[in-house]
């Protein structure tokens, strides 16, 4: 499957930026035109645009979809009204494969075994059943955690497949899953089978779902190596009895259960044929810098414009919108834009304003755009990512990165020069949750590219058809709008680029190669 950059040249045309007085020595923003293009995003246009990408009509926006196609073109068409300079290529993106009636997932013991056919006895949650065979030790995991405390202790874990009873009502408890999924896969774990009673008939639907084309993009996902399944608990059973597994009871329980299996083991078996290509797009946009010297140097904005698109229907309702999850993040980016061309000089260096498809699937779009850049990675002086604004705080906002870079520094100091105007950059809250991986910033970042990722938290409606433009506090977006701006403003003027906290970037960076 391939994918371009969406160039903006190909929808709108150029939009020439040029300019005689660039030769002549730069002049900065007025703090009076700061200060006014600041106070413009307002929450009415903030609640506006939320609305406009989570309608209905764009079905969640799945990657890869004509609503996203079409959220696209808008995102497009708003930087060309804006004079943005376009940017984009036509490279290879994403490689869909097709699994076929050979690949399946096999427990036994003994005598007693369960094989489930991928497409009909199995939903894949999360990534895919690869091609080959794997064999491996089975571990029970149960009941819904409350806290991160290590749960695994001395079981061993490498090439593991974890079978986790969940019951149907808590399958979309991703907060309370994901530390203990995230260090079980740090550990060498390779397959979560996700035992569950959901109802036959929502089953089967979802398992149909599974043999759909499964999708990459080679981006540095931390959930690439992981495959999370399901299966009914009624097929189940039997084989999980032999193994002394009451799954029953662990339905019905809220203790938490983990402790191997002795003598149960996994096979995987993935066989899998290239199908079609097709097509999914990111939108770039640049806005170019004023001074000779420092506007080969770019600042990069950045959101999501994807969400999951139309999946298993709740109370009626099968569209699952996005609202803050991240028509917000995508909101702020175009009023971010505007805000930077209303300002009566332009910045000393350029920016870029970057909507990216995929990251619902595993951080596709800006996996695919650190790969092939608008501009060097290494003239790339910072990252501002903006995922999910709108549901948490008015007066504050969690801003991971504080302590990566010289960025903590500039953006506090942002703070306290506008705080009537912004909200209060704090430190990240949920740790446990592993939120420095999970969004589109991560990739940046492992290039070295310095990084501050805004964000509220996952609302109790996260990834859910309630996502919705009405749940939205438009007021607190609007506020972490502004932050971002005058911080990217700050970090584009200033006389030296942001620099790396030496242990974050050993910690982030070199340890992984880069």
């Amino acid at each position: 499957m391939s994918l371009r950059h969406l160039s903006l040249l190909a929808l709108v045309g150029l939009a020439a930026l040029g300019s005689t007085a660039e030769a002549q020595r730069p002049r900065l923003p007025s703090a009076s035109a700061v200060r006014s293009a600041a106070e413009r995003i307002t929450p009415a246009e903030m609640q506006r645009r939320i609305g406009l990408l989570s309608d209905d009509s764009l079905r969640g926006r799945n990657t890869p979809s004509p609503e996203l196609d079409q959220t696209a073109a808008y995102i497009a068409a708003e930087f060309r009204r804006l004079g943005l300079r376009p940017a984009g290529d036509s490279g290879s993106y994403i490689r869909c494969t097709w699994p076929d009636t050979a690949s399946f997932v096999e427990l036994s013991l003994g005598s007693t075994s369960a094989r489930w056919q991928v497409g009909r006895g199995v939903v894949a949650f999360a990534g895919q059943v690869k091609d080959g065979d794997a064999t491996g030790p089975t571990v029970l995991f149960a009941g819904m955690p409350t806290d991160t405390a290590d749960l695994f202790g001395g079981i061993e874990l490498r090439n593991a497949t974890l079978v986790a009873v969940i019951p149907a009502q808590d399958l979309q408890k991703d907060d309370q899953i994901m530390p203990h999924v995230l260090r079980a896969q740090q550990r060498g774990a390779s397959t979560w089978l996700i035992v569950t009673n959901l109802p036959a008939q929502v089953f089967s639907g979802i398992a149909g779902r599974s043999a759909e084309p499964s999708c990459s993009a080679g981006s540095t996902s931390d959930f690439s190596d992981l495959a999370i399944l399901g299966v009914r608990d009624s097929s189940a059973m039997e084989v999980l009895h032999a193994a002394g597994v009451d799954v029953t009871a662990l339905l019905a329980t809220t203790a938490t259960v983990v402790r191997s299996l002795p003598g149960l083991t996994t096979h995987l078996h993935g066989s899998s044929q290239l199908t079609r290509s097709s097509t999914a797009p990111n939108v770039i946009g640049i806005l170019p810098g004023s001074d000779p010297a420092l506007r080969a140097e770019h600042v990069v904005v950045t959101a999501h414009m994807d969400h999951l698109g139309v999946g298993r229907p709740v109370n009626g309702d099968s569209i699952y919108n996005g609202a803050d999850d991240n028509a917000s993040g995508t909101a702020a980016v175009l009023e971010i834009a505007q805000a930077f061309t209303r300002l009566d000089a332009r910045p000393r260096r350029s920016l870029i304003f970057l909507a990216v498809s995929g990251e619902e699937e595993g951080l596709w779009g800006s996996g695919w755009y650190v790969n092939h850049p608008a501009a060097p990675l290494a003239q790339t002086v910072a990252d501002f990512d903006l995922d999910m604004i709108s549901r948490g705080w008015r007066d504050s906002v969690s801003v991971i990165g504080l302590d990566f870079s010289t960025l903590g520094e500039t953006i506090r100091r942002v703070w306290r020069e506008n705080a009537a105007l912004v909200a209060q950059p704090v430190i990240d809250h949920w740790p446990e949750q592993n939120f420095l991986v999970r969004s589109d910033h991560i990739n940046f970042a492992r290039r070295g590219v310095p990084i501050l990722y805004f964000l509220d938290g996952t609302p109790s409606d996260y990834h859910r058809v309630t996502d919705t433009v009405d749940r939205i506090d438009a007021e607190a977006a609007a506020r972490i709008a502004r932050l971002a701006f005058l911080t990217a403003l700050d970090v584009a003027n200033a006389a030296a680029r942001p620099e790396w906290d030496a242990a974050s970037r050993q910690r982030i960076v070199t340890s992984r190669g880069q």
